[in-house]
């Protein structure tokens, strides 16, 4: 390996190869990339192609056929006829088939974690954990399918009442591009435990490790049709559209969500929207300087930035703004960007080459604005083979105000900015200065005050010392624009599942309507 700096002093890394190979050997490259009835299919009403290329060479590892309504239709079709025999398995039953998938994920895990960096150009230690989070995924509700359960109400006279939890049916799965196999879990795991199937849409950006999870899934012993796959973007709104569909699951961005939204109206299907935000970090002088760089860090540069639970907006106490600044400017300076799939890499290629100019878009806006950028915010030229890939430093604003662009908006890339406040009441109110309400994270060593501000924070999750940590086990959903419903945890099933009364009477039937003539 050799490193060399850019302008802006962050590190490149290369990898000594000349050939560059992207695509894992143990599943299939070559199309059809559809995943109906136990089989990868075409679509039967195709109507073009979209090409799926990699972020960090801009090559096109795959030419996907878009499906049409017909595909969608047929899809739906084997959902319900294996939905028939699915529902019927007990929890326990279906638990060891989920949890089997979850076993094989981990078998699979390195050739899963290159082929997620190789279509969405995260750095492949970072994507190793993301593989292990699905396993976990498909553990955990692979383990509690069996405990799904309701209630049992005595009423009068020994009579009684049953509060059954049933599943819904088909389910509408759609993902988003920036975690794909992992938002893919996170759908179809909690949905197959409550006795539902689902047709999935990945985004059509990232399309090719939840083709691969559809391959696992048979090998597990899940019956075919329980989980398919449907490639293409017009598939999410025929899916919301389709009247054989109980309910949408989707991730993605706030304004695609009121959309489905709205679709999903028309026939009142229910839905679970994870959507976006403008975060807030807070930083009090009290805090632990390094575990609050190390926060800001893991706040703002994960997946280039691409997280929508984000704290962009880093809210740092006056007294120790300088000093604080000062380290997270030189830890984010020493970031190392380059081979995805080398393990030295600690930041990867933006997604897409208009993704990424929309990022320096915002940057150059907030110069405008008044910010003074402190580090990074460019395009990073690259060398062969990534010369051609879409890599930008992470950027450090300041000298911001809360009515900037940057500021108010999700900018969905490596953009930090950087903001004093004075006493907690102020703070708090500017952190709840936003439409949107996801997350949010405070770091200081006193918990009573910790506490106090996770009360009054208008956010769905509230990290303190710590920032974008997910365990399976806590609910992950958003407040406000952010979102409505759950993903993860035994709240979710909630979201998978309607529930039933049963009234049983044990006695004659009181009715003064009846007379007995």
């Amino acid at each position: 390996m050799f490193h060399f700096t850019t302008s802006s002093k962050l590190c490149i890394l290369r990898s000594k190869s000349s050939s560059w190979k992207y695509f894992s050997t143990l599943f299939v490259k070559d199309g059809p990339y559809n995943f109906v009835d136990g089989q990868k299919t075409d679509p039967i009403d195709s109507i073009g192609f979209t090409n799926v290329v990699n972020p960090a060479t801009s090559v096109v590892l795959a030419k996907v056929a878009v499906s049409g309504a017909n595909t969608v239709n047929r899809a739906v079709k084997s959902c319900e006829e294996a939905y028939k025999s699915w529902s019927l398995l007990s929890g326990f039953e279906r638990g060891k088939l989920i949890s089997s998938l979850g076993q094989k994920i981990l078998e699979n895990q390195e050739t899963l974690a290159q082929l997620e960096v190789e279509n969405n150009g995260k750095p492949i230690w970072e994507a190793r954990l993301d593989i292990q989070s699905c396993a976990d995924c498909f553990l955990y509700f692979g383990g509690i399918a069996s405990t799904i359960s309701g209630k049992h109400i005595q009423l009068p006279n020994s009579s009684f009442g049953l509060v059954k939890r049933e599943s819904l049916g088909v389910i509408g799965g759609i993902g988003a591009w920036n975690y794909p196999l992992q938002t893919c879990s996170w759908k179809v795991a909690p949905a197959l435990a409550c006795g539902n199937t689902i047709v999935y849409k990945p985004s059509e950006l990232t399309p090719l490790t939840a083709l691969a999870l559809a391959e696992l899934a048979i090998k597990a012993g899940i019956p075919k049709g329980v989980f398919n796959i449907v490639q293409a973007c017009e598939t999410g709104k025929n899916l919301c559209c389709h009247p054989d569909v109980a309910k949408i699951s989707f991730t993605g961005s706030v304004p695609v969500g009121k959309n489905i939204l709205k679709l999903a109206s028309n026939d009142l299907k229910r839905v679970t929207l994870e959507l976006g935000g403008k975060n807030p970090l807070i930083i009090y002088d009290d805090c632990d300087l390094e575990n609050a760089v190390k926060g800001a860090l893991l706040a703002n540069f994960l997946s280039q930035g691409q997280v929508c639970s984000n704290g962009s907006r880093v809210f740092v106490q006056r007294s120790i703004i300088e000093q604080f600044t000062k380290e997270f400017v030189k830890a984010t300076s020493q970031l190392v960007i380059g081979d995805p799939l080398d393990d030295k890499t600690q930041v990867g290629a933006t997604i897409s080459k208009p993704h990424a100019e929309k990022v320096l878009v915002y940057v150059a806006r907030s110069l405008e604005e008044g910010a003074i950028k402190l580090c990074g915010g460019e395009r990073v030229q690259m060398p062969d083979p990534f010369q051609n890939g879409f890599f930008i430093s992470p950027c450090i604003l300041t000298n911001c105000h809360d009515d900037m662009t940057v500021v108010r908006e999700e900018i969905f890339g490596p953009v930090a900015t950087i903001l004093p406040f004075d006493t907690e009441e102020e703070v708090i109110r500017r952190a709840n200065q936003t439409p949107y309400g996801l997350s949010a994270g405070i770091f200081t060593k006193d918990l009573r005050r910790a506490h106090r501000i996770s009360e009054r924070l208008q956010s769905g999750t509230i990290w303190v010392n710590n920032f974008n940590v997910t365990p399976v086990e806590l609910p992950f959903g958003g407040f406000k624009q952010s979102g409505i419903g759950v993903e993860c945890s035994t709240e979710a099933i909630q979201c998978y599942t309607q529930l039933k009364s049963v009234y049983v009477e044990m006695n004659d039937v009181d009715c003064p309507l009846y007379n007995s003539k």
